[in-house]
This record gives C-alpha cells, structure tokens and sequence, in this order.
C-alpha cells in the first residue's frame, strides 16, 4: 500500500517537473515541438527593453516582411525562424499611454481586429502585471491564404507611449508554443531611466 503511494507521489514530481523544465525559456534549452530551442534576454529600443527570444530567431527578410505585413506600418521589430512562420513583433505607437488605461486600450485593439476581420475567433484576454507594469494581452486565431495563425497580442506603456507586441505561429503549433509565449510576456522588462533613484 505504502509503496503504491510512494510511487504515486514519485509519478506526480516527475510530471510536474517535466511541466516546469517546459516552461522555463530562462533557465537553458527546452523542447517545443520536436526540437529544442534556446532562449536569450535580447535588448530592443535603446537597451531600454529586454525580452526572451530564441536565440537562432533572426530578423525577418524584407521581401518576407513586406509579404507577410503589407501594410507600411508594419512593426519596427520582427523576428522569426528561418522559415518565418514563427514570430515575434514589437512596435512603438506614437500614443500616449498610462498603466490605468491599458485595459481600454486593450478591449479597444480587439474591437478593431474583431471589426476588421469578423471571421476571427478570439480566446483569453486580461491584464497581466509583471514587475509592476500592466501587460494587457487578447488571443485570437486568424486565416491566412492557406493555413490559420494563432495570435497572441501585447500592450504596455514604454516610454509613455505604447508598446504593442505579437506572437504569432501556425495554429497546428498553438500547443507546443502557448505556453512559451506567455512565458516571453512574464519575464519582459522595461529599462526605467539612468536616475540613480529605484523609481
């Protein structure tokens, strides 16, 4: 009886083990899909932003960029795998944004892709704090040409202004990356300026 126990208690570690190795992008390589990829804290805008990304993610081609984001106001920042159907986006929006305000700015994002595309269907939305800025965030799963996407997208005040990012991945993939990229969101950091005060 006792033994069967132990070996359940022993079950139960080993899986949440393997649950907390998958999420770890900070703590060495972890396997998404069939292959393992290693994160790093990459800086962006000034060095006043720090995020994980894989390290073998690389800037998006341009042919691939205007392609893939056809408007002109495409994101500043895009960094995808080789293939560039896995990526990650950051841009800067000239509009002046605060921390009690992300919400609105959130449900009011969502209100336009949702108008722009009615076709999309939407999952979790919500505010995340992480390191005591407020990260609004909504996911939603969107048609391309030949294939779906799964989105997840990114607000914060940077600056003053607001910061949008996306993670986006073929929507067969949405298993392997979800987690991951919700593990991107809650490890981001926003450099605050040279004062020597902790402010």
């Amino acid at each position: 009886m006792d033994k069967r126990i132990d070996e359940k208690i022993l079950d139960f570690i080993n899986e949440s083990e393997k649950k907390q190795a998958k999420k770890d992008i900070c703590s060495g390589p972890i396997k998404i899909g069939n292959r393992y990829y290693e994160f790093e804290e990459k800086e962006f805008f000034d060095e006043k932003l720090k995020i994980y990304i894989p390290k073998d993610f690389e800037d998006m081609p341009l042919d691939v960029r205007k392609f893939k984001y056809p408007s002109e106001s495409r994101p500043e920042i895009i960094k995808s795998n080789e293939e560039g159907s896995i990526a990650i986006t950051l841009n800067i929006i000239d509009s002046p944004l605060d921390e009690e305000r992300v919400e609105e700015l959130k449900d009011g994002m969502k209100m336009i892709i949702k108008k722009s595309n009615p076709s999309n269907v939407f999952y979790e939305e919500g505010v995340l704090e992480v390191e005591s800025k407020n990260i609004g965030f909504f996911e939603f799963k969107s048609s391309v040409i030949d294939d779906f996407l799964y989105n997840l997208m990114f607000f914060l005040e940077f600056k003053e202004k607001t910061l949008m990012g996306t993670f986006s991945c073929p929507y067969k993939k949405y298993n392997d990356w979800r987690d991951v990229a919700f593990q991107v969101i809650n490890n981001l950091k926003v450099v605050e300026g040279e004062k020597g005060d902790e402010n």
